[in-house]
């Protein structure tokens, strides 16, 4: 069942996007050549808990830490530990605080000092994939006029979208229904209404969009060892538009 949020809701999801968006910038600040994804996913959880809020992600699932960490090939999912970044990684920081019972979640994907021309090209269609998406987040139109619209941008850049992981719908749990995918013809599924929340985030390789799941059951990586970039947000459906909540400038 589709949640609808009220405007005391809608509220409450602003607050805790917040503290998501402010993680994120946050973290950009500290990507670097020789910081460890352990020491970037301790840096957020502090300051998630420092805002009063609680890291989504730690124990949901199982999964150990509070931010995923996804670097180079790896699209979704990685556990931070002991890998240190080094010049012309990419990263990916997939990020949840729940605030007053409310979740926002964010994803985005960084270069780590100078990186490749295909790295930043990555990086910069999978972010505008996004904005071509919600462009179509509109009261009255279909979800996969979203999806269609980001998959449209990103295969004109000659990149592929991921297929076996998808956005979702958020509120008082960080998953929630509709799922949203990144692909798919326009015209299809719910029809977007006042007060819908959704997390739409596209997954994007450099190679096919065939992903497997590495030994440790999370860490999810492209079948070709191709690129992956990742960049997600909160919005929420109003009269007049989308509304971010998860983007802080």
């Amino acid at each position: 069942m589709i949640t609808i949020k009220n405007e005391i809701e809608i509220e409450l999801m602003r607050r805790a996007g917040r503290v998501v968006g402010e993680t994120l910038n946050l973290l950009e600040q500290n990507v670097r050549p020789g910081i460890t994804t352990a020491e970037l996913d301790r840096i957020a959880e502090e300051f998630i808990i420092k805002q009063g809020a609680i890291p989504s992600f730690k124990g949901l699932y199982g999964f150990p830490a509070s931010v995923c960490i996804s670097v180079n090939n790896e699209v979704v999912h990685g556990i931070p530990g002991g890998y240190t970044l080094k010049e012309g990684d990419i990263v990916s920081l997939d990020c949840g605080a729940c605030l007053n019972g409310f979740h926002g979640d964010a994803a985005r994907t960084f270069p780590v000092g100078n990186v490749s021309e295909e790295a930043k090209k990555l990086i910069e269609v999978t972010e505008a994939s996004f904005f071509k998406g919600i462009e179509h987040a509109k009261v009255g139109n279909k979800l996969t006029d979203v999806s269609h619209a980001i998959q449209q941008y990103v295969e004109e850049n000659g990149f592929s979208v991921v297929r076996d992981f998808v956005g979702h719908g958020i509120g008082r749990k960080v998953h929630e229904s509709p799922d949203v995918p990144n692909f798919g013809r326009p015209g299809r599924g719910p029809r977007l209404v006042e007060g819908m929340a959704l997390a739409i985030e596209p997954m994007v390789n450099v190679g096919k969009y065939h992903v497997e799941t590495a030994s440790n059951d999370w860490t999810v990586l492209t079948v070709d060892g191709s690129l992956s970039a990742h960049y997600e947000n909160t919005v929420v459906i109003l009269p007049d538009g989308p509304e971010i909540l998860t983007l802080v400038k």
